[in-house]
C-alpha cells in the first residue's frame, strides 16, 4: 500500500546517529496503522557523494588521492570500532573523509562537512535566499543524489511530504529538495517541521513565510498535527519511537546509537539569554515507568551500542531514577551540576545504571557571572561535581561560553584558571562563543544589531556591555584558553566533528 506521507531528514548533520524527531513520528503513524515512507537524506547523501568522489578522474593534491583509494576502509574502520582505541588514527579516518566532502562541495560554490553546509553566496537566515535555493536545485551538491530519489519517491504519489528541519546547516538543502518536488508536481503538499521550523515560526510571528513552496508548518512536536493532517485527529500520540525504518548499520559509528528524548524543553529555564527561555518552550516531560519501558523494549529491539539522551538537561528526578535502574546498554546525556553529582555515592550508582558520560553546561569559572546569568549553580559544588563523578568512572565533557554580557576577560581568566585547577576531572571541552537570542527579554537592555542582513536570524550582535566584543573573545580563546598546556591536552581528546556523539565510544575503549 502506498504511503500516505514521506517523512524526510535533509543534508547536512551529524551522520552518526538516527534523527530522533523522525523516528518519534515514525512510531506514531506505525502505531495509528498509517502507511509512511522515511528517508534520511542526510546519511544517504553523505555516502552518495562519498561513493562518487572514487569515480573522479581529474588530478587532485596527494591527501585527496589517498582519501579516495581508503574509501572503502575508513568507512568501515568507523564502524567496526577498531579506531576507537586510536585516536590519530580515528582523527586521520574522520579528516580523510571530510576531505572528499570538502572537495566535492568546491565545485559548487559550498563549504562543506561531516557537520556543516555554507553556501558563499545564500545565506539559511535569507528567506528570499532559501527561495533562490528551491529555484536552483541544480545548485546544490546533493543534486545527483536526492533527483534520483525523490523522482522515484514521488511515483508513489504520497498526500504529503514532510521535512524535519532542526538545524541551519540542513536549511539550503531542505529548500533545494522542496524546490525539485515542486517543480515536478507543483501541487505536491510539503510540510516543514523540526525545532528550526518552530524557533522561526515564534521569531516571525509569520505562518506562512515559505507560500509557494511550503504547505504546512509545524512548531513543535509533530505527531498531533501529521494525525490531524492524514485524518485521524483522535489517534494516539503516547507511543514509542520507531527505529527500524532506517539503516542502523550504515551511520557512522561503531554501534548503533539509541537517541531518546525523555522530555520535551528544560526544567530549570531560568538562566538568563536562554533560547528556551526565550522562546517560552514548556517543560513537558515524561512519566518515569513509561520511558523506562520504552528504553527497555527499544533496547531489546535494536541492541544498541549506547543510549543518548537528548534532554536539554536531565532533571536531578530522572538522574534518581536512572540511578535505581539499569539500563540494557550505556548512556550519556546532558545536566546541570546540583548538589546530588556531588556525593561519589549517588555518581557511582549512575555508573552501575550504565552512565558512560555526563555532558556538563558550567559556562563560566566566575561566580559572579553565573549569578548574573542566574545558572543555579556554585564553584564549590561544581568541582565537588567533577571530582565525584570522574572518581566514580563517568567521563565529563563540560561546556564553557565565553562572552556573555557579564563576563570581561578578567572574569574569562577566572574561567581558565578553574580549568587548570580540575583539568584532572575533565574529559572533554566545548568552547562556545555566546550569541544573543533575538526574542531574549535580557536584550531589551543591551544595544543590539544584525549579525547579517536576514528575517530569519535566531541571534543577533549586541555591544558588550564591558567593552569585550566578539573579536576580542575569539583572540582571547585562541591566544591565551587554547593554549595553555592543559586545556590543550584536554582538547586534542576531543573527536572532531562528532564531538561529544563520538566521546562516549572512547571512554568505553578504554575501560
Amino acid at each position: 500500500m502506498k504511503p500516505k506521507i514521506i517523512l524526510i531528514h535533509p543534508p547536512v548533520s551529524k551522520p552518526s546517529e538516527t534523527p530522533a524527531g523522525l523516528a518519534n513520528l515514525a512510531g506514531c503513524l506505525q502505531a495509528n496503522e498509517l502507511n509512511y515512507q522515511i528517508i534520511d537524506a542526510n546519511l544517504e547523501g553523505i555516502l552518495h557523494l562519498l561513493a562518487s568522489s572514487t569515480k573522479e578522474s581529474a588530478a587532485q593534491d596527494r591527501w585527496t588521492t589517498r582519501a579516495r583509494r581508503h574509501l572503502a576502509v575508513n568507512l568501515a574502520a568507523m564502524r567496526d570500532g577498531s579506531i576507537y582505541h586510536n585516536q590519530s588514527r580515528y582523527q586521520r579516518t574522520v579528516h580523510d573523509l571530510n576531505r572528499l566532502l570538502k572537495t566535492a562541495g568546491k565545485t559548487y560554490s559550498i563549504d562543506l562537512s561531516l557537520t556543516n553546509y555554507q553556501h558563499r553566496q545564500l545565506t539559511p537566515i535569507k528567506s528570499s535566499d532559501l527561495f533562490s535555493a528551491a529555484a536552483n536545485p541544480e545548485g546544490n551538491p546533493f543534486y545527483p543524489y536526492f533527483a534520483a530519489r525523490l523522482l522515484h519517491a514521488l511515483q508513489v504519489e504520497p498526500e504529503f511530504i514532510g521535512f524535519s528541519l532542526n538545524y541551519l546547516s540542513q536549511a539550503l538543502c531542505t529548500f533545494a529538495m522542496i524546490g525539485l518536488i515542486k517543480r515536478e508536481n507543483h501541487r505536491q503538499k510539503i510540510i516543514l517541521g523540526g525545532s528550526l521550523t518552530t524557533s522561526w515560526l515564534k521569531i516571525t510571528g509569520r505562518k506562512n513565510i515559505f507560500r509557494g513552496l511550503v504547505d504546512e508548518m509545524v512548531a513543535g512536536a509533530g505527531e498531533r498535527k501529521l494525525l490531524d493532517l492524514l485524518g485521524q485527529p483522535d489517534g494516539r500520540i503516547d507511543t514509542e519511537p520507531r527505529y527500524s525504518d532506517f539503516l542502523l548499520n550504515e551511520y557512522l559509528s561503531p554501534a548503533p546509537i539509541l537517541p531518546y528524548s525523555t522530555a520535551h524543553g528544560c526544567y530549570w529555564h531560568q538562566c538568563s539569554f536562554c533560547p528556551e527561555k526565550a522562546e517560552d518552550n514548556p517543560y513537558q516531560p515524561q512519566a518515569a515507568t513509561r520511558l523506562l519501558a520504552h528504553l527497555q523494549e527499544l533496547s531489546s529491539q535494536l541492541h544498541p551500542g549506547l543510549i543518548h539522551l537528548l534532554d536539554n538537561a536531565l532533571s536531578p528526578a530522572l538522574l534518581q531514577t536512572l540511578a535505581r535502574n539499569n539500563l540494557a546498554a550505556p548512556w550519556y546525556g546532558f545536566t546541570r551540576i546540583t548538589r546530588h553529582l556531588t556525593s561519589e555515592d549517588f555518581c557511582r550508582s549512575l555508573k552501575k545504571s550504565g552512565c558512560t558520560m555526563l555532558k556538563l553546561g558550567i559556562e563560566s569559572g566566575d561566580q559572579e557571572v553565573l549569578d548574573k546569568l542566574n545558572k543555579g549553580i556554585d564553584l564549590p559544588d561544581v568541582a565537588r561535581a567533577l571530582r565525584a563523578i570522574k572518581q566514580a568512572g563517568i567521563a565529563t565533557y563540560v561546556y564553557l561560553l565565553f562572552g556573555t554580557p557579564p563576563e570581561n576577560e578578567t572574569s574569562a581568566l577566572k574561567t581558565l584558571q578553574f580549568v587548570i585547577d580540575h583539568h584532572d576531572y575533565i574529559d572533554f571541552l566545548n568552547l562556545a562563543i555566546f550569541n544573543l537570542p533575538v526574542l531574549s527579554m535580557e536584550a531589551q537592555s543591551l544595544a543590539t544589531f544584525d549579525f547579517y542582513a536576514g528575517d530569519l536570524s535566531l541571534y543577533q550582535d549586541f555591544v558588550h556591555p564591558l567593552g569585550w566584543q566578539r573579536s576580542a573573545v575569539r583572540k582571547f580563546l585562541e591566544r591565551t584558553f587554547k593554549k595553555h598546556p592543559a586545556v590543550a591536552a584536554i582538547l586534542r581528546r576531543t573527536p572532531p566533528y562528532f564531538t561529544s556523539n563520538h566521546a562516549p565510544f572512547f571512554v568505553l575503549k578504554a575501560i
